[in-house]
C-alpha cells in the first residue's frame, strides 16, 4: 500500500507542477500581449505628436499613390518653391499645424514641395 500511495503522490505532484507551469507561462505570455498592444498605439501618439503632418490614416493606398506620383516631398528641395507659396496650397485649418493640396488628399507640409507647384498670382 505504501508504494501506491507513493505512487499517487508523485502523479499528483507532477500534474500540479505541470499545472502550475502552464498557468504560470500563460499569465507571462497574457502580460506581453498587452504590452505589445499598448506600445503601437503609445509610437503612434508619439509619432502624431513629431510630426504632425504625418498623418496618413484614412488614406487608400491610391491616394498615396498619387502623392508619390506627384512628387511630393515634405521638405522642399528648392526653398523660393514650397507649397506654402504655391498657388495649388490650401492654408491649414484653424486649430490644425497642416495644409492640404487641390491636387492629392492629406496633411501637407508648409515647406513640402512636388513637381506640380504653381506660382501665386
Amino acid at each position: 500500500m505504501g508504494t501506491i500511495n507513493s505512487r499517487r503522490r508523485f502523479l499528483q505532484k507532477c500534474i500540479s507542477a505541470g499545472m502550475l507551469l502552464t498557468g504560470g507561462v500563460s499569465l507571462l505570455n497574457g502580460c506581453n500581449t498587452v504590452t505589445e498592444k499598448k506600445s503601437p498605439a503609445k509610437a503612434e501618439a508619439d509619432t502624431a505628436t513629431a510630426d504632425p503632418c504625418g498623418d496618413y490614416t484614412g488614406l487608400s493606398e491610391n491616394d498615396l499613390k498619387a502623392r508619390a506620383s506627384m512628387g511630393y516631398v515634405k521638405q522642399s528641395p528648392i526653398p523660393e518653391k514650397q507649397c506654402g507659396n504655391c498657388n495649388l496650397w490650401l492654408p491649414p485649418l484653424p486649430g490644425k499645424e497642416c495644409g492640404a493640396c487641390q491636387l492629392f488628399k492629406g496633411p501637407v507640409f508648409t515647406a513640402g514641395h512636388c513637381t506640380y507647384w504653381a506660382p501665386q498670382v
